[in-house]
């Protein structure tokens, strides 16, 4: 892992990776299509996830391959953003062959942004369909775009607390073996580095000049559930909408692995959120990691699994670095 070398993500072979966003609702999509198909993992280990045709990604299921996954904003009802790319995939042929034509299979998963921006503006087809056309320019932007565009963190006292996060990537090339990771980083927690173990977004306090620490607010109210709502102990209460979360990210590579194997790289690449994400893994995030391979390059598909987590670490702190202060949330920026 030593010595990789940092390479554009649009440059891993046989993938596209698009944007499409309304910057003014705060929501957008990010669709990363397989132009020949692609071996495809998910582990899902969040408490609330909302996701699209994840159940014939295990390993026993019949379908090997898929065309696309989709991030979305606007929770469950940005799923349709998929109907898009599903559009988009028919016109180019990229699809299951079944005789008179292809049905394109993808794969979805959405956060909660509908309390940043407009509620009732969500992706749809024609934004998930726009993301695809976006993804033959090969130019990704990330931060305050796509899937990120309303993306914020340190949710548990409530939005005017929160920080804005957005979409993050970051890609290395392993002797050959290239590995990338696309995350839209949307947690009810904090988020650290996970080299340095700073804190560089989250909770912040009433002033919004310093970091609070979301997993010590939240041990004061392990007690009694009662207490916190009735505020009984005068104390600034949790708030109870605090379920407006998700974290979600794709891993892709060059690497040939099979079916069981890209379930283990999603499920192990969960290891780099437990690294950055504090808490993680609550009832209020839907927390879940795809995992896509083209299969070009023979690799050992154990340490593919080690540097998808290393990679998605600097997603994280990207989509932290280059969320820009917006709806009313300071960034990163704010905080230096």
């Amino acid at each position: 892992l030593e010595d990789s070398m940092e390479i554009n993500i649009c440059s891993i072979e046989g993938f596209q990776i698009g944007n499409a966003q309304d910057i003014k609702a705060a929501t957008g999509c990010t669709t990363i299509i397989a132009t020949d198909g692609a071996t495809a993992g998910v582990a899902t280990y969040g408490g609330a996830p909302a996701s699209r045709e994840t159940e014939l990604l295990r390993s026993e299921k019949m379908v090997q391959k898929i065309h696309a996954v989709m991030l979305c904003g606007g929770s469950a009802y940005g799923l349709d953003a998929a109907s898009g790319a599903m559009r988009y995939l028919e016109e180019n042929n990229i699809g299951f062959g079944v005789g008179k034509g292809v049905v394109p299979i993808v794969s979805a998963a959405s956060i909660f942004d509908l309390n940043v921006g407009s509620f009732d503006v969500r992706p749809n087809a024609d934004m998930g369909y726009d993301a695809c056309v976006d993804s033959q320019n090969q130019k990704l932007k990330q931060g305050n775009y796509g899937a990120g565009t309303g993306a914020s963190v340190g949710k548990y006292l409530g939005e005017a607390q929160s920080m804005k996060s957005g979409l993050g990537f970051y890609a290395q090339d392993f002797d050959g073996v290239k590995v990338g990771a696309i995350v839209v980083l949307n947690a009810l927690g904090d988020i650290y580095s996970a080299e340095s173990g700073k804190q560089i977004a989250g909770l912040l306090r009433k002033d919004k000049n310093e970091f609070l620490n979301t997993q010590k607010e939240m041990l004061k109210n392990i007690t009694s559930c009662k207490n916190v709502f009735e505020n009984k102990n005068n104390e600034q209460k949790p708030d109870v909408n605090a379920t407006t979360n998700t974290t979600i990210a794709c891993i892709i590579t060059n690497a040939l692995v099979t079916k069981p194997e890209a379930n283990r790289i999603a499920a192990l690449s969960h290891d780099a959120y437990a690294r950055c994400i504090r808490p993680v893994h609550t009832a209020f995030d839907g927390d879940t990691i795809f995992a896509l391979a083209s299969n070009k390059v023979s690799a050992d598909a154990e340490i593919v699994a080690i540097a998808a987590g290393k990679v998605l670490e600097k997603a994280i702190e990207n989509a932290v670095f280059n969320a820009e202060p917006s709806y009313g949330l300071r960034a990163y920026c704010d905080m230096r």
